[in-house]
């Protein structure tokens, strides 16, 4: 635990949301468990095994040392989907809105695993911005709280269709335009992409398609059958020289995965490159690590 209390004791607090600490790339021998998150003014310690009541105090002094304002909270995920989710000090701002590259966002430290914004695809939403050209049309599949929505919007695009099975979590996305004042342009469809394609393909073709699903969430999507399903569809959804922005986040499934699926399913698409994880998420083995890689349709 020791790397973690050092990052602690060394780490400004940072305006924007960020992680702090990731034990999980394996590069801090005894804390690949551990995972210290800033959601200004707000701290997350998230544990994937359980922790001893003394390394909780423990990192709690550590916290009230460096950051005495800073609530905090502790959550603890094992196996089985079982989540302890507490808060050790102070109290959380409702709402609790955080900023990222001027951006804002909802988010929700003490409900579920999921916390509306994932901070290891911050690069991939810097791509977005970079790469969406002025009166662009947009599909954001499996959309979640459509943080790539909003920026795309940001950006120029004219037009955004997130898809998402989740209805509650396409709410807080419409919260999200709103809070950015891009609300027009962004439509917000709580359905099953995969009883969904002859709508989304009637209503394209898209200058880009962005598909960040779940690795395993049975009943939505399973990645080693389902993105075989997604890439197949990819060619019809893009206009000429249309971008498709694939994400994958799984420690089971490489790059070589990804790839391999996109060269046997959609062959037309040419790879552009990958995108670069932010340094703090670095991981013992990039195969690891979250996945976002960048193809083109033809012209």
């Amino acid at each position: 635990m020791q790397a973690l209390l050092d990052a602690i004791a060394t780490a400004p607090f940072p305006a924007d949301a960020q992680r702090l600490f990731h034990g999980r790339g394996g590069l801090f021998p005894g804390c690949e468990h551990l995972a210290l998150d800033a959601y200004p003014p707000a701290l997350l310690l998230t544990s994937f095994q359980p922790l001893a009541d003394e390394d909780l105090a423990t990192v709690g002094a550590a916290l009230a040392a460096r950051w005495p304002e800073a609530p905090w909270v502790y959550q603890c995920r094992q196996e089985g989907g079982r989540v302890d989710t507490r808060l050790m000090a102070g109290a959380m701002p409702e709402p609790h809105v955080v900023t990222e590259a001027g951006t804002r966002y909802v988010v929700h430290l003490l409900r579920g695993q999921n916390h509306g914004l994932f901070l290891d695809m911050a690069e991939g939403r810097r791509w977005v911005r970079g790469h969406v050209k002025p009166g662009a049309k947009v599909l954001n599949l499996f959309a979640y709280t459509c943080a790539f929505s909003v920026v795309a919007l940001q950006a120029g695009a004219a037009e955004v269709v997130n898809v998402d099975m989740a209805s509650g979590a396409l709410a807080t996305g419409r919260t999200n335009h709103e809070l950015n004042g891009v609300k027009a342009g962004a439509r917000f469809l709580a359905h099953d992409i995969f009883n969904s394609w002859g709508k989304l393909t009637r209503e394209g073709p898209y200058d880009l398609v962005i598909c960040d699903p779940p690795s395993f969430q049975k009943g939505s999507f399973v990645a080693t059958k389902d993105y075989a399903r997604l890439a197949r569809r990819l060619p019809a959804l893009l206009a000429p020289g249309g971008l498709a922005l694939l994400c994958l986040n799984t420690p089971k499934l490489d790059l070589a995965f990804l790839r391999g699926v996109v060269a046997e399913n959609a062959p037309e698409l040419a790879l552009v490159g990958q995108v670069a994880n932010p340094t703090v998420f670095a991981d013992e083995s990039s195969d690891r690590a979250l996945k976002v890689v960048a193809y083109r349709a033809p012209t």
